[in-house]
């Protein structure tokens, strides 16, 4: 009674056969069909090269010496032939010198078969075959779908890129005015946000004739909720919209919240009314135009810096903790008093907080250098060498935080 034939492989693999013995070739080619393969014959290492660039062999059994290209040779040119998926290569060999065999696995082989070759031990060779042929068609299955995956990440990003550079556009234009002549005095502002949307708002607006209100907002972080924040707070801090306005009190003709209100004011919405995870710091200040006199609020912002026209410095405010923190915190007032050419500078943290290649940030100090070493300049020269002397602070790295401000000069 016969024996039933061994089951087949769920995927047939294609094997050539190259050998110069018709007859070895005819004994392989036997054992191989009863086990399921596909088998193609070759009588030389030059014919096989020509099979194997018309056709991706699974699986390369050939004789080691046959006239001609050696089956090592034959390995090394299989090798460089360009293909997409692996091919196994076995050598057929009555070699078993050391030294040789390390030849044949440097030139390329996967494994080897001592001749005459046994039934069972050529299977297991090819058992090994297919299973390195199988993890090696699942690695190209798996790198094709993360290929893909990242082609459909590079269009979301390509897609968000471009909502982000239009964000950035319509951010841009919460300042539709980089410098504005209230009269007495010229308010110029800065906005560089780090990344394609920042935290980071400036402005000002007319209270009345002849008061004015500065401002300088940082909400934690710079990016699109940031951004976002900062969007619903330049609605409520806009002199286009009087109404909407939370500094100026509805119905009341020039009338105003005074600093430290606006301040508790913007805390209780943000916390009540709001209810985000977020929290911004900021400067806020109101300027009579005809005395000089400034009253102004710091809630966990940089201290405002006053300019003297002579070139001293000063740094104004009481700290305070930032808006939307913590429920019913109050907010100190400070005054001070402008001369003639005296400027006020309302700066966020990206600017004192500045690191430099070795981590030292700028601080006080060392802005409180810029502005005493550039007080010569005009509004306009003075916040452009800002940014320059900042950037060689850092090195000419980028910035890690949004730089923003307004300054105030007060011509009296």
């Amino acid at each position: 009674m016969p024996l039933p034939a061994p089951p087949q492989p769920a995927v047939a693999r294609h094997v050539l056969i190259v050998d110069d013995s018709r007859a070895q070739r005819r004994i392989l080619c036997l054992s191989l069909l009863r086990r399921g393969y596909r088998v193609t014959e070759a009588a030389s290492a030059e014919e096989a090269l020509d099979l194997c660039r018309a056709t991706a062999f699974d699986i390369i059994l050939s004789d080691w010496v046959m006239p001609g290209l050696s089956g090592l040779e034959f390995c090394q040119l299989f090798r460089a032939l360009p293909r997409e998926g692996y091919g196994y290569f076995i050598l057929l060999t009555s070699k078993s010198d050391k030294a040789e065999v390390a030849d044949g696995l440097d030139g390329g082989a996967d494994d080897f078969l001592t001749k005459p070759v046994s039934a069972h031990e050529l299977h297991a060779r090819l058992r090994a075959g297919e299973r390195i042929l199988g993890m090696q068609a699942e690695l190209v299955q798996k790198n094709r779908l993360v290929g893909a995956t990242l082609a459909e990440l590079q269009k979301l990003y390509d897609s968000l890129d471009r909502d982000l550079i239009e964000a950035r556009k319509l951010q841009q234009t919460l300042m539709r005015e980089r410098r504005r002549n209230f009269g007495r005095g010229t308010a110029t502002l800065l906005l560089r946000p780090s990344g394609h949307v920042g935290g980071d708002l400036v402005g000002s607006f007319d209270i009345s004739p002849g008061r004015i209100a500065l401002y300088s907002v940082d909400v934690a972080g710079h990016g699109v909720a940031a951004a976002m924040m900062t969007a619903r707070l330049a609605g409520l801090l806009s002199g286009a919209s009087p109404d909407q306005n939370i500094a100026l009190i509805a119905g009341a003709k020039g009338g105003a919240w005074p600093p430290e209100a606006v301040a508790e004011r913007l805390n209780r919405l943000m916390l009540q009314d709001i209810q985000v995870d977020q929290y911004f710091t900021l400067a806020y200040a109101e300027v009579d135009l005809a005395t000089g006199h400034v009253a102004l609020v710091q809630a966990g912002h940089p201290h405002p810096a006053l300019l003297r026209a002579s070139g001293e410095v000063e740094f104004l405010g009481q700290g305070g903790l930032p808006i939307g923190l913590i429920d019913g915190a109050s907010y100190a007032r400070t005054d001070a008093r402008l001369a003639a050419g005296d400027r006020l500078l309302l700066l966020s943290d990206g600017v004192t907080e500045c690191p430099d290649p070795a981590g030292t940030e700028l601080g006080q100090q060392g802005l409180a250098h810029i502005l005493a070493a550039n007080a010569a300049l005009g509004s306009d020269d003075l916040l452009e060498a800002l940014m320059w002397n900042l950037n060689s602070h850092s090195g000419g790295a980028d910035f890690p935080d949004d730089v923003s401000g307004v300054l105030f000069h007060y011509s009296g």
